[in-house]
Formats: structure tokens, sequence, C-alpha cells
């Protein structure tokens, strides 16, 4: 991985609410292996995680995040869009100054911005639950037509040359509740500069090959469930090992962090431990794999 490190090194990191403790064990294992990429990528829940290792704390912050955003869910009348903004509050001084240093790492975080007035409607009014609820049924069925039809992907980028696509520190904490607006399970309304989006999962789950239509040659991609990695929700195109000349590496689990105890909106103590341990690990066994065969 040494060799990598010096080439156009990315990773993208998966959307998957608190199973993104996953990735974040990934990160800090990279981190602490000395592999550090040129940008990161990450959809909804893997923003933290990505922000951090774009600034080199993924390992120090560890599981100070995921903790706090545990004891936030768990005081009364708080849901997960309490726990996006009280994280993004409490990291203002930590992750967002830092991100806009000379010298540090791309960020890029995807969105989904929603294109029809009555996707707006929907998304941003009394509706969204339902319509959130609907929105799970049809990924189960791989029925990505209402999506098609009402949102766009959307990716904010530190280095985009339009002002539009920019992510900056004016905007950072606009886009990071946006990027993490499930529609079933976060009441507060998304804007941008006024304009409505939803969660990046949507339209991009993991950023793997929007990092390779950037021209990123090497590419990890950390996945936060067995099995088949994929572009959105509805599983509408996997995520495959080249795209645009580029190598994707995939680092996913063993097993659902689910079973450990980290699911989508729920969470454990265990359950956050185990699933961190075992990015870790998975993270460490890629780096292994790596050294041994260069």
């Amino acid at each position: 991985m040494q060799e990598k490190t010096s080439q156009r090194l990315a990773v993208a990191c998966s959307a998957g609410g608190f199973k993104s403790v996953f990735v974040h064990g990934v990160l800090s294992a990279l981190e602490t292996g000395g592999v550090w990429a040129e940008a990161y990528a990450a959809a909804s829940s893997s923003v933290f995680p990505a922000a951090a290792a774009t600034i080199r704390q993924a390992d120090s912050i560890g599981l100070r995040y995921w903790r706090s955003s545990l004891a936030t869910l768990h005081q009364p009348g708080k849901g997960m869009s309490e726990v996006v903004l009280n994280s993004i509050a409490e990291s203002r001084s930590q992750l967002h100054n830092a991100l806009f240093q000379p010298g540090t790492a791309r960020l890029l975080i995807a969105t989904s911005l929603v294109t029809t007035p009555e996707g707006a409607a929907l998304t941003q009014g009394s509706g969204a639950t339902r319509l959130g609820r609907r929105l799970l049924l049809q990924a189960a069925r791989g029925d990505a037509s209402w999506a098609r039809e009402n949102l766009a992907p959307y990716l904010f980028d530190t280095q985009a040359p339009d002002a539009e696509h920019r992510l900056t520190s004016e905007n950072i904490e606009e886009v990071i509740y946006a990027s993490t607006r499930m529609l079933h399970a976060w009441l507060k309304p998304a804007e941008i500069a006024g304009r409505p989006f939803v969660d990046a999962s949507y339209t991009v789950a993991c950023p793997a090959l929007e990092l390779a239509e950037r021209g990123y040659s090497e590419i990890i991609a950390i996945a936060n469930e067995p099995g088949t990695l994929y572009r959105d929700i509805f599983q509408s195109q996997p995520i495959p090992e080249s795209w645009h000349d580029a190598h994707i590496s995939i680092i996913r689990p063993d097993i659902d962090p689910a079973q450990l105890g980290a699911d989508f909106t729920t969470m454990s103590e265990a359950g956050m431990v185990a699933a961190y341990q075992h990015g870790l690990q998975k993270g460490r066994a890629f780096l292994e794999k790596c050294n041994a065969s260069s």
C-alpha cells in the first residue's frame, strides 16, 4: 500500500446508519497503518468518519462520536434528526474548521437533490414519513421509479470548480444534515441554499464510481454489509471492480453489523464496540493482503 498512497488513491464510504461504525473502524485501521488518501467521499452516516479521516483523526476520534450519538438517541423525545444535529454542533470546532485548511485531503459528500415541485412538497411536508416508508418497501423490490422521477445525485466537494457544488465552511452543516436525511426516520426537512435535499443513499449510497469519474485510479470502497455493494438503496447498479480505468477494492464486513448490535437507527454500546472492532480487523487484513502482494 505504500506505493498506492503516492498514486491517485481515494476512499469511498457507504451509507448505513449506525452500521457506519464499521466504516469508522476500517478508516482507523487504514490511518494507523499509514495509508492516507488524496480524497474521501461519503454518503449519509459515513460523513462523520470520512471527515475525521480527511483530517487524519479517524483513530483519535474513534468511538467518541458514536458514543455521543448514542447518548443523544437515548434522551427522551430525541430522534435521528436530533442525533445528527447534535453531532454537527459538537464537531463544529474540531472537524469543520480543520477540513478547509491548506493541504487537507479532498472531501466529497453525496446528497440527493429533489428535482420536482411534487417531490419537494412530499419530502419537505407532513407526508415525508409515509413516503419514506414507501420508498423502503420499493427499495426491497428494487423499484427506483419514484427516485428516478423526483431525485438526482448531487455531490458537494471541497475542490469543486463551480460554486454550486463546492463544499465550504458556510454550507457544510446543511450538507451533512441533508446527506443523512432518510425520510422515514428524520422529521426535520433538509435544505441547502434554499433547495430541498434528502439522504444520499436514495441516489448514491457509496460514491465509489463518482471518485473514478473524477480521475482517481485506486479506490477503496468500504461497505457496511456483506454481499454485493450497490450504488443506491434500490440496488440499481452493483459497484464493479473497475470503472473508468480505476481499480476498486471493496472492504466489507463478514457479518452484518446489525447482528452485532449496530443497525440503521438502533445501536447498543456492545454492538457499537463490536462493529468498530470488526472494522479495525477487516481494515488491518486488507493492509496485510496489500503488503503481501506488493
